[in-house]
């Protein structure tokens, strides 16, 4: 079976191929940890799983949705603003709402294609 070819890697402005599987060449990998780092390294753990069942308990329909006039059960708690690892934005339940994977899905791409990282 054939290799599949490298592709340009995600970091901005960056010439370099990267192998297939990953997002980043060698040189860039560092300066995403998010990309590489668990779920639970991240603060998706026991704790988030607990938060998340009760606020889609409270709030069972996708906002996005609802906004269309649909009523479309919710499956995920999104990050209104992203939280990029800030601890206080990850666990403010004002910067959370429920939404279905779908519309979960579109805004994660749509937000990645353009992150904004605080160094």
């Amino acid at each position: 079976m054939p290799r599949l070819p490298d592709h340009p890697c995600a970091h901005p402005g960056c010439p370099r191929l990267a192998p297939r599987g990953r997002k980043y060449c060698e040189e860039h990998t560092g300066a995403h940890p998010e990309e590489v780092r668990s779920a639970s390294s991240r603060g998706y753990d026991w704790r988030w799983q607990k938060a998340r069942k009760a606020f889609l308990l409270a709030h069972p329909l996708c906002e996005e949705c609802k906004k269309q006039g649909r009523y479309v059960v919710a499956t995920d708690v999104d990050h209104i603003v992203p939280h990029r690892g800030d601890p206080t934005l990850f666990w403010d339940q004002g910067n959370w709402q429920a939404l279905c994977h779908s519309c979960h899905s579109r805004k994660t791409a749509t937000e990645d294609q353009r992150p904004e990282y605080r160094y």
